[in-house]
């Protein structure tokens, strides 16, 4: 008899914390120890998202990175965001895009400059000839053990690239998105279970949780389906610029249910079905991917 092909999902990936270690913004994933896990060498298609035209920020690297290899797999072609200076990363990553057949453009912009989101739409589309789905993923966290220690230049930044941003895309890539396709938007458990030290980040992924439900709703008459992921502790370049305090890594992810953070390519999956067919009756929903933190 054939064995069930089950996999423990506490002995998956890496169970212990991670070696403390840090890098100047922007962290590049080239150089964590270990590297993610994107699914560069695991992850198959099945053509869940055939001749699709993407969007995907913050797309270098960490989530956006492993949403980036899977859709490609899964038949679509990308217009990645990066932020200047992560050239490295956005170049592996358009590699192995192309590798799976599929068409890679790379643009670098920086979501504080307030013309970015309108250049960032306007390329896409250019380049891929037209766009269907987006992917809204880029993101800043700096972590800060009180409020006193928090420089409000930093808050402003944090909205501006995780909100107003996303706002921007958003409102500029609608004119170009049929019936059929799809917004994602990458929240936060911190956006229901805020860390007092995340105090500017959590904010914004509250927000996020709040903009995909009210923009759901508008675009359900355009047929345009609007959901969010809220990821939990993943091992991402995001964690390594500042997004954690000092001593915290070690730790990192070891107080979920199943006892460990969670791999960019174990996210990826939830993007592929919520933009794919398969979800043609979800709109307006956030979906957990945290290791057991509740989201409800």
């Amino acid at each position: 008899m054939v064995k069930a092909d089950l996999k423990d999902p506490r002995e998956l990936y890496k169970v212990s914390g991670f070696e403390e270690q840090e890098q100047p913004a922007p962290a590049l994933q080239g150089k964590m120890r270990p590297k993610p896990d994107c699914g560069e060498a695991d992850y198959q298609g099945r053509e869940q998202l055939m001749n699709r035209k993407v969007l995907i920020t913050g797309g270098d690297s960490g989530i956006g990175r492993a949403v980036a290899i899977a859709f490609s797999r899964e038949g679509a072609d990308i217009a990645l965001q990066y932020l200047p200076g992560e050239e490295s990363d956005a170049n592996e990553v358009a590699g192995l895009i192309e590798s799976a057949g599929r068409k890679a453009v790379l643009i670098p912009a920086d979501y504080k400059m307030q013309e970015a989101p309108q250049q960032v739409v306007a390329q896409a589309v250019a380049q891929l000839g037209g766009l269907d789905t987006v992917v809204l993923n880029a993101a800043q966290q700096i972590a800060h053990p009180t409020l006193e220690d928090l420089p409000i230049q930093q808050v402003r930044d944090s909205f501006e690239i995780n909100v107003v941003a996303m706002y921007g895309i958003a409102k500029a890539a609608i004119a170009h998105i049929p019936a059929g396709g799809s917004i994602l938007t990458t929240t936060s458990i911190q956006g229901f279970n805020p860390s007092s030290q995340l105090l500017d980040y959590a904010a914004t992924k509250a927000a996020i949780r709040n903009f995909t439900i009210n923009l759901a709703q508008q675009l359900a008459d355009k047929g345009i389906r609007v959901n969010g992921v809220a990821p939990g502790p993943i091992w991402t370049p995001l964690q390594l610029a500042q997004g954690q305090l000092e001593g915290a890594l070690p730790k990192f992810g070891q107080n979920t249910l199943l006892k460990r953070a969670g791999q960019p390519v174990e996210v990826a999956p939830v993007y592929v079905f919520l933009a794919s067919n398969a979800a043609s009756y979800i709109t307006g929903q956030i979906y957990g991917v945290t290791g057991g933190e509740s989201i409800n």
